[in-house]
């Protein structure tokens, strides 16, 4: 965990989520919040991303994000290609589809398995690596406004 009492870290990574631009914002935020989850659980404490900030009072607000977090919006199509393209990497992707909502969560493996790849409906994915290498794959997509 990173301190305000901790020297200044150069960051040479960077997290970029793309949500597809097809979405409703309710369930563009659902599927943020579980890729958010999942890549803090790939990364683990490997990465020490997090920061604890403490205000003027002394009270405490941990576990906010030291790298840049850039949310993008686009095309579902586009999004299959970017995690495919960052799949030959050494870039973390986690990606969120269609079959994974509606019922509980064993309904909705086993709905994902029964869908090939091809089928599925990306709604988003969130990557973490080399800022450069980040930001080639992820430079199609515009700003999530």
């Amino acid at each position: 965990m990173i301190t305000a009492d901790d020297a200044p870290k150069q960051l040479s990574k960077k997290l970029a989520a793309v949500l597809s631009e097809k979405l409703e914002a309710g369930v563009a935020m659902n599927a943020l919040a579980h890729m958010a989850l999942g890549m803090g659980t790939v990364l683990g404490s490997g990465e020490s991303l997090m920061c604890d900030y403490v205000d003027g009072s002394g009270v405490h607000h941990p576990s906010i994000s030291a790298y840049p977090f850039i949310v993008l919006k686009g095309r579902p199509g586009k999004i299959r290609e970017a995690v495919s393209a960052a799949q030959n990497t050494e870039i973390k992707t986690v990606d969120f589809v269609n079959t994974m909502t509606v019922g509980s969560y064993s309904d909705q493996l086993a709905r994902t398995k029964s869908t090939s790849n091809e089928e599925l409906d990306f709604y988003g994915a969130v990557f973490f690596g080399d800022s450069a290498h980040v930001s080639e794959i992820t430079k199609k997509f515009s700003l999530y406004r």
